[in-house]
């Protein structure tokens, strides 16, 4: 029997639906006037602060903490968010209360690309974190094993630098030739060998080189947007931005890639009675049959971490390295004064090894100096807190997303002479390193989200950078001057340059010594 409410009894309840609403608006508003919130925008209805927010949302957030100081609040339609731009406040967040902090908001690029939230990245705090930070730091990342690979790196770095030679007088991209250099160490270090080719000619087992760096810079960047459902929930149906589509079809493309690496790692090892693991995938698989670790591992769960290996060790150095050409190539003369000390040390008879950075504290100091003004991930994927707390005096609420703003950091004025000059010397005789423990340079993060593969990136970077400066002569094509370089910025989950560098490269130094 169908019942239906009269017109008065639908109209009081409604009266009582509407004074039940107004009772909790007024609680909630007397409870959120009780709290010291920290400074911000008015938020507006829905979007709250998303109209402040431009293509480089670093920037647009550098500008508002000008006027909100170091330590804001805004609110990205739904959610409360902090951000923290000096180097104290990001101390707060990342290691005096980095237990409260320590884990991450439930985003549609974690759930689409990176396997249910199952990388190292987008991984919730907990036993399933811990476990996977413990497999890269104790089994892929410690010194024995990164040492081991210092072959791979050699023989990599040494095509490098033939197909520069190959190059002599032509105008080259240079990201193209350090993307195929860090893919290629990052490919035979996780998975054993090259998936990919440089001829448009391929078997079933490789892909080519263009199309594969094609997956990863849609990968990255899918992973760094402001994507709106992820922040107006009841949007998310709509894909307002397209990106929900464009995450689930280059997520299908590499669980096509992991699925073929699986199956080969798994025959080689059906073959071999006494298997040994030669790549972090063998050692992740082995994973996967051990009744003894904490939380049973699964193919995903594999995929998802030699995802993290892959995307997270070839673009973030690829990246730091054209931009460190690029303020070279602005500032001729740093390249004279690098050359001055190698020439000095290493001599002419020889091309840098990676025995000799130690030795070599102008390439340290330009490193540096590079991940100061450009910091591969230029904010730190954003943090969640999991409890109540207050920071700075500041009452943070639970489910708060924050983000470190580690553009902001490199550009704090009161930490920084000229912050936005690049000067290299100023970290000549200074003990500031980027390991996660002086705050004012944090390009790899810090405490339990710091990035686990730094070391191996750092090897990559610096050692390169070096032979790249002392083997060859830089300058910019087409008659192009300095002051031109165009240094505009593409947001994402790391920040390259809008326009890639192009440059001449002319020998230095003869192949053969290499």
């Amino acid at each position: 029997m169908e019942v239906t409410a009269s017109w008065p009894a639908v109209s009081a309840m409604a009266c009582l639906l509407l004074a039940t609403l107004l009772f909790f608006s007024k609680d909630h508003s007397f409870r959120s006037h009780k709290l010291k919130l920290p400074p911000g925008p008015k938020p507006w209805p829905i979007i709250g602060n998303l109209n402040l927010i431009g293509s480089l949302p670093h920037q647009s957030l550098h500008k508002l903490s000008q006027k909100y100081g170091p330590i804001m609040q805004l609110k990205f339609g739904s959610f409360p968010v902090v951000v923290a731009s000096s180097p104290e406040m990001a101390k707060q967040f990342l290691k005096t209360q980095d237990h409260i902090f320590a884990s991450r908001p439930q985003t549609a690029a974690g759930r689409l690309t990176n396997y249910n939230f199952t990388d190292i990245t987008w991984a919730p705090y907990g036993p399933y974190l811990r476990q996977g930070r413990k497999i890269y730091v104790s089994e892929l990342f410690n010194s024995r094993r990164l040492e081991s690979y210092e072959y791979i790196r050699v023989e990599e770095r040494r095509a490098l630098v033939s197909r520069l030679f190959a190059s002599s007088g032509e105008p080259i991209c240079l990201k193209e030739h350090f993307s195929q250099f860090t893919l290629s160490i990052i490919s035979r270090i996780a998975l054993g060998k090259k998936y990919f080719t440089e001829s448009e000619l391929k078997t079933s087992s490789l892909t080519h080189l263009r199309v594969f760096q094609e997956m990863l810079d849609e990968l990255v960047l899918l992973n760094g947007v402001l994507n709106i459902g992820d922040w107006i929930p009841w949007l998310d149906f709509l894909d307002l931005q397209g990106y929900l589509k464009r995450m689930k079809a280059v997520a299908k493309k590499f669980d096509l890639f992991y699925d073929h690496v699986l199956d080969e790692h798994k025959a080689k090892r059906g073959v071999l009675k006494d298997f040994v693991p030669k790549d972090m995938v063998d050692i992740l698989l082995q994973l996967v049959d051990d009744p003894n670790i904490e939380v049973k591992l699964t193919n995903d769960n594999v995929k998802a971490l030699t995802q993290d290996l892959i995307a997270g060790g070839t673009d973030t150095s690829a990246t730091i390295m054209e931009w460190a050409m690029s303020e070279l190539l602005k500032q001729p003369h740093l390249f004279k004064l690098a050359n001055e000390e190698m020439d000095r040390i290493i001599g002419k008879d020889r091309w840098v090894e990676e025995k000799d950075m130690p030795q070599l504290p102008s390439i340290d100091a330009i490193v540096k100096e590079t991940l100061r003004k450009h910091p591969a991930a230029v904010m730190l994927a954003p943090h969640l807190a999991l409890e109540d707390c207050k920071v700075a005096g500041y009452d943070v609420r639970k489910g708060t997303r924050v983000f470190i703003n580690i553009w902001s950091v490199g550009r704090d004025p009161s930490i920084w002479d000229a912050p936005e000059e690049f000067r290299p010397e100023r970290f000549l005789g200074k003990a500031i390193d980027v390991k996660g423990h002086n705050f004012e340079l944090l390009p790899f993060g810090a405490g339990r989200r710091m990035c686990p593969g730094y070391s191996l990136g750092l090897k990559m970077i610096s050692s390169t950078l070096a032979n790249v400066l002392h083997g060859f002569e830089w300058t910019l094509s087409d008659n192009m001057k300095p002051e031109d370089l165009n240094m505009e910025e593409v947001y994402g989950l790391t920040t390259p340059k809008r326009f890639p560098l192009v440059a001449v490269v002319k020998p230095r130094l003869p192949l053969h010594l290499y």
